[in-house]
């Protein structure tokens, strides 16, 4: 992914160049300009840079920081790749809203919403009914 590369690249820039993490600044470059041009909505643009925040923090080098209350999201300790491996496959499938500082409530109209669709879909491929011709 080209986003995740840039946002890669930016981050080992700040970090060669810093002495200490500029957190802002991160969050800023991410959220306006690599991501910023495909989040077109004011309001989308808002909460990503609000959920941004919430990663970009100096709270998550502190190991084992939990991301959220449940304590399901956590930072990994320090590993070699199979530990990270081990770590991903012990995460949810489906990501819950608290990890995106998000109530319960948005799963459930996020839900609603993905239903009206799938419904709407299968309605549309429908054959429509045909009337009856006169002159039978």
């Amino acid at each position: 992914d080209i986003d995740l590369s840039f946002g890669s690249q930016w981050l080992f820039m700040f970090l060669d160049e810093q002495n200490t993490v500029p957190w802002d600044a991160l969050i800023y470059v991410i959220g306006q300009i690599v991501y910023g041009g495909r989040v077109t909505d004011p309001w989308d643009r808002r909460t990503l840079l609000s959920i941004l925040s919430n990663f970009f923090r100096p709270e998550m080098l502190q190991d084992e920081y939990k991301m959220s209350a449940s304590g399901i999201y956590t930072v990994p300790l320090l590993g070699d790749l199979e530990h990270y491996k081990d770590f991903i496959r012990t995460l949810p499938i489906h990501d819950h809203p608290e990890i995106f500082g998000m109530h319960e409530n948005a799963n459930i109209a996020f839900q609603l919403q993905e239903c009206e669709i799938l419904l709407n879909t299968v309605l549309s491929v429908q054959p429509r009914a045909a009337g009856k011709s006169s002159g039978d």
